[in-house]
């Protein structure tokens, strides 16, 4: 978890080199290169089937690229073991998936896996982060949209990732707990100086969320610049 106010050095953080994945005889991505700098909140756009989750999987390597390369902080991101990269790149989800039992349970999960213990103070510390203050013994069974999404945060905020991974985290949720998680999202980018990519199929979204935006179709990069660039 980091701490409140973490310093911003805009120095780069991830630099994918010619990424691709191809699915029988279709390029979901094809030949991406960009470079994400710290505390970038970076929105990804484009319309459906044009590879926006495509590539967020890659990075993630819940898929495997047939071509390309992907560096954390100079690092080929082949030589870190899944599970290390994916405390170090997390990701949230459209549907947050949530293990049966507690709240707590749940954020305890990811450093559990690395060897490390998180107190009950560090876990209401996050959900004081994502409005669940008191919430910790509570069942996720009882949970809804928007509470569930917002622990799926909290969960993924406790590997203390240096990037997060966002693919459409409000997409399923109504109007009302869509406009809490974008609000409660934004802080922690402001508060966390968190590094972002963030895929939404709402250009309003895009503007109100990010910094820069990068632009798909048919699996290729066709514009990446700040939100007034390229929306």
């Amino acid at each position: 978890m980091k701490p409140e106010g973490t310093h911003c050095e805009n120095k780069p953080i991830l630099r994918v080199d010619g990424l691709t994945r191809v699915v029988g005889d279709k390029k979901l991505v094809d030949n991406i290169s960009l470079e994400v700098c710290c505390c970038d909140v970076i929105a990804i756009v484009g319309p459906s089937g044009s590879g926006k989750s495509s590539l967020l999987r890659l990075l993630n390597r819940l898929d495997e690229p047939d071509g390309g390369s992907v560096y954390l902080e100079g690092r080929d991101y082949c030589s870190i073991p899944p599970r290390e990269l994916r405390q170090q790149i997390g990701m949230v989800l459209q549907q947050p998936y949530l293990f049966p039992g507690t709240i707590a349970d749940n954020i305890r999960f990811g450093p559990q896996q690395r060897g490390d213990s998180i107190s009950d103070e560090q876990i209401e510390a996050l959900l004081e982060q994502v409005a669940l203050s008191g919430y910790g013994n509570r069942e996720v069974s009882t949970l809804s949209g928007g509470e569930a999404q917002r622990v799926s945060v909290a969960r993924t905020l406790a590997n203390s990732p240096k990037i997060l991974l966002l693919d459409e985290p409000t997409s399923a949720l109504d109007q009302a707990a869509e406009k809490e998680v974008e609000q409660l999202l934004v802080r922690i980018f402001r508060e966390q100086s968190q590094t972002c990519l963030i895929v939404t199929h709402d250009p309003d979204q895009a503007r109100r969320m990010a910094s820069k935006v990068m632009q798909m179709e048919g699996g290729r990069l066709v514009k990446f610049g700040s939100v007034k660039e390229v929306l």
